[in-house]
């Protein structure tokens, strides 16, 4: 498959990059919804988080068996279902009367997601030889990265001239053309092995990765010591290790966690989820210190935040073919650099910041985390062996899941955190709240940074 053109690599590509572009764009899109929904659809702050949570929910517990599906079913049919099973969500939740059936149309978009992202990886892993996965994975970037940077800015001008559910039916011709694509381009490049399925790991993955975004999540409304957390996340936890060991033990296992054996996997590996955490946690943020912090309409909101979202686009263009001439570490360790100068610009903003200010921060942000990524992403898969290929897009794509509903539960406990502090001095000030969780931002870049010092000079190859 690697002798492929590099015209009928990008049409393979082209229905699933699309597809896990709305896929990306649908995990962010709704956060500057959130508020508006809370008093339309009649229910708590609370209960409207479950439009997140479930939806995260789903991916990750889809996440972890993506692998075994590669192996059973074929690349098209994997596709195809995806595509579809995202319009029906989409429909669902466009046509919903109210919350309930709103949360089902979520549930569904998150199992077609949960199937998409790692195929993306294994895809462009196949088809594309060693020395062009850099530009390749640049352009996967472009997808993961950009469409979450970008969700707000959509969203925000959608709910400025139209109803929350076109949010859901602009989405749904994309995911046509995708499905078209798909019909009449998409190759059939892994093989069928059909393993044998270990139910009891399908279990365990269920309940363990199931349990641990559900405590995480609901962290952020419950409070880290509520019994429902504690106990989710004690069940996730254990779960999750049962699930290990059983894999270690398997001969044919439905996750091969040996892929942490490999160091450079392990590396690439942690610098992907810091940066999702990164984006997801600051996307979450930015929304909510405009709108609340600086007072600024909803559809401006959009707007602000655009030019952030095309830098974004720009750099992930660019980052993987850096990857590709430079090897890791420079492209690394200048994003996250940038990222750190970015996150420290919005740990210092006040209430009465400019709107350039700010805009300028986001913007230095949108430069850095891209510019990390996708080299960190080309690092850690290059290092794998072929048939590890696809246990190392699951893994890699549900810990990034997880860790980014990792980082939205802490932004959002540090927010609450901040606000409370403030409230004991008269007054709720969601500018201190947004410092608290800022700061996490901060953290994590400068983490990554560290990281990057780790990194070898010379690329894999």
């Amino acid at each position: 498959m690697k002798s492929l053109t590099e015209t009928k690599r990008l049409t393979i590509m082209a229905g699933l990059l699309i597809g896990g572009f709305i896929g990306m764009f649908s995990e962010t899109a709704l956060n500057i919804a959130l508020a508006p929904l809370t008093t339309k659809l009649g229910v708590s702050a609370g209960t409207i988080q479950w439009l997140v949570i479930g939806y995260l929910l789903m991916v990750g517990i889809v996440l972890p068996l993506s692998g075994l599906l590669s192996r059973w079913f074929t690349t098209r049919q994997l596709l195809i279902f995806a595509l579809c099973d995202f319009i029906v969500g989409a429909l669902v939740a466009a046509l919903s009367p109210n919350f309930t059936f709103l949360l089902i149309g979520r549930l569904i978009q998150g199992i077609g997601t949960g199937i998409l992202l790692p195929l993306i990886f294994l895809v462009a892993l196949t088809i594309y030889p060693m020395e062009k996965r850099g530009a390749a994975m640049g352009l996967i970037g472009l997808t993961i990265m950009f469409a979450p940077a970008i969700g707000p800015t959509v969203a925000g001008l959608i709910l400025g001239a139209l109803s929350w559910q076109y949010i859901f039916w602009a989405m749904i011709p994309l995911l046509v053309i995708a499905l078209i694509i798909t019909i009449i381009f998409m190759k059939d490049v892994v093989p069928i092995t059909r393993p044998h399925v270990d139910v009891l790991s399908i279990i365990l993955s269920t309940l363990g990765f199931g349990g641990f975004v559900l405590g995480i999540s609901l962290a952020s409304d419950k409070g880290w010591t509520s019994v429902l957390v504690l106990g989710s996340l004690v069940v996730g936890l254990l779960a999750l290790f049962g699930f290990v060991r059983r894999q270690l033990k398997l001969p044919e296992p439905i996750l091969n966690v040996r892929a942490f054996a490999h160091v450079e996997f392990s590396l690439g590996t942690i610098l992907v989820m810091i940066d999702f955490m990164i984006i997801m946690s600051s996307m979450y943020l930015l929304p909510i210190y405009w709108q609340k912090g600086l007072l600024v309409p909803v559809a401006l909101t959009g707007i602000l935040m655009l030019p952030g979202g095309l830098m974004n686009a720009v750099v992930s263009t660019i980052a993987g073919r850096l990857y590709d001439g430079y090897g890791v570490r420079r492209p690394a360790m200048l994003g996250f650099l940038i990222t750190v100068i970015g996150a420290l610009m919005l740990f210092f903003s006040q209430a009465d910041s400019s709107y350039f200010y700010v805009v300028s921060a986001h913007v230095i942000l949108m430069i850095g985390i891209p510019l990390a990524l996708s080299p960190a992403q080309t690092f850690g898969l290059n290092s794998l062996p072929q048939q590890m290929s696809a246990d190392g897009s699951s893994i890699m794509n549900t810990l990034q899941q997880i860790f980014g509903a990792i980082a939205t539960a802490l932004a959002t406990s540090l927010l609450g955190l901040g606000e409370a502090k403030s409230a004991v001095h008269g007054s709720i000030n969601v500018t201190n709240g947004t410092h608290y969780s800022f700061a996490l931002t901060v953290g994590l870049a400068v983490l990554g940074f560290m990281l990057t010092f780790v990194l070898p000079r010379k690329q894999i190859n």
